[in-house]
């Protein structure tokens, strides 16, 4: 992860537009999670920033100029600075406004007892999740699409994960605190590919506060508004303006 910390809608404008001015540049592909959590990172911030959707297959020239390696999202700011990973996405435009306080800055430390921050703390689990689970996710969606042998055991290894924030979810109401996190809008696109997998088995699963949790999520406006289907940028570079 590299050094940069620091009511919402979209809308196509006139691209002469003086709003257009000055506005940091969003790269995002629809349904990818990375992706999908910079966008809540940003509809949360209520920060503006000028939304190009994309395809895979076809990636703008002036995005790959900008970050060769070619994923997403990407957020270009008027000065030129690149930040091209999604964590960083989420913490740049949180560390710039953060009106519902995902951040937990002024909620202190995680126990009276221990200097460690509620942001180092899902900083750290954000991270084993985007490693270790990302990594068992991938092998159980493999195994699930190839109709291997060990679907079941790719599962299991998931759902120690899975476990670790049911037994959150029963602390409080979301995976940090009483009120919403980035780690909340962090892992949400991940368990949402986790639930999708085996639907009528995770249906039946024994992680009634997951499903509780991700459900809100998934029913919710602001999912709705971030899912939103855009026209592509290549294709005829229509502005969208998305958050503030």
């Amino acid at each position: 992860m590299s050094n940069v910390i620091s009511n919402v809608t979209s809308k196509v404008i006139n691209k002469d537009n003086n709003e257009i001015k000055d506005l940091p540049i969003l790269y995002s592909l629809r349904n990818c999670p990375y992706a999908m959590r910079g966008r809540l990172a940003i509809y949360k911030s209520k920060q503006p920033v000028l939304l190009r959707d994309l395809v895979l297959s076809n990636k703008p020239a002036e995005m790959l100029a900008a970050s060769p390696k070619g994923t997403v999202p990407v957020v270009v700011l008027p000065d030129g600075l690149v930040i091209e990973e999604s964590l960083d996405v989420m913490l740049w435009a949180l560390q710039r406004s953060d009106p519902n306080d995902l951040l937990h800055h002024n909620l202190g430390t995680v126990d009276n007892t221990l200097s460690v921050s509620y942001l180092e703390e899902m900083l750290m689990l954000i991270d084993e999740f985007d490693t270790d689970f990302k990594r068992a996710l991938e092998a159980y969606k493999c195994a699930k699409r190839y109709q291997e042998a060990n679907v079941d055991e790719c599962r299991a290894i998931c759902e120690k994960y899975i476990t670790r924030l049911e037994l959150k979810l029963t602390d409080h109401e979301f995976l940090m605190s009483n009120q919403e996190s980035l780690l909340d809008i962090a892992l949400m696109p991940f368990i949402r590919q986790f639930a999708r997998v085996e639907r009528q088995w995770y249906l039946q699963s024994p992680y009634p506060k997951v499903r509780q949790w991700l459900n809100n999520y998934l029913q919710s406006p602001v999912f709705t508004k971030v899912m939103a289907k855009h026209p592509l940028w290549i294709d005829n570079h229509e502005v969208v303006l998305f958050g503030g």
